[in-house]
């Protein structure tokens, strides 16, 4: 038996509850001081630069609301190898007023494209182990396609225009990389 034949075998359709015609009649809604709090609640970015390990749920609970239908998320992470030779770990260095102002400036241009709420852009700084996040990037939206997309541009753009250095420390030497999205990198 599939496991498509297991749902619908499971599933009755004599079990099915009926409305109640009293909760349907008994619609008209007061809100709440609380409802309302949340229809007022302002949009908010949160950017940080730190040297602590990352934490997604950390992350993602900054931009929870209630108005939000879709959280979507970037985590870039370490990884184990870098065009056949074995990664240690990366080290991440910033300009640190110029990088924070371009991310605002990102987060103005998102505001400007897509209908979102809350933006939360963090990057690690100094050394990041294999499978640690460098990044992670959330927003959440009403809908799933304006946080998605506005997602996707966050990356791309602050991996082309936010000034952070990634050095790759292999297991006998090391390299600092160039983003190749990055404008001032030369295009030899």
């Amino acid at each position: 038996m599939s496991s498509l034949e297991i749902s619908s075998s499971c599933f009755n359709l004599e079990t099915k509850l009926p409305l109640s015609p009293r909760l349907v009649e008994d619609s008209a809604f007061e809100p709440s001081r609380k409802d309302m709090d949340e229809v007022e609640e302002k949009s908010k970015d949160v950017i940080n630069f730190t040297a602590e390990k990352l934490s997604v749920d950390e992350v993602s609970q900054l931009v929870i609301s209630p108005l939000c239908g879709a959280i979507s998320l970037f985590v870039g992470t370490t990884r184990n190898n870098f065009e056949g030779k074995k990664v240690i770990s990366l080290e991440y260095e910033a300009y640190l007023p110029m990088a924070e102002n371009e991310v605002r400036k990102i987060c103005s241009d998102i505001r400007q494209k897509w209908p979102v709420k809350h933006i939360a852009v963090f990057h690690r700084l100094g050394l990041v182990p294999v499978s640690e996040a460098s990044i992670i990037i959330a927003v959440s939206s009403a809908h799933r396609a304006a946080s998605l997309e506005a997602v996707s541009y966050a990356i791309d753009t602050l991996k082309a225009k936010v000034p952070i250095w990634k050095k790759e420390i292999y297991e006998e030497s090391s390299t600092w990389k160039g983003n190749k999205e990055c404008f001032w990198a030369s295009n030899s």
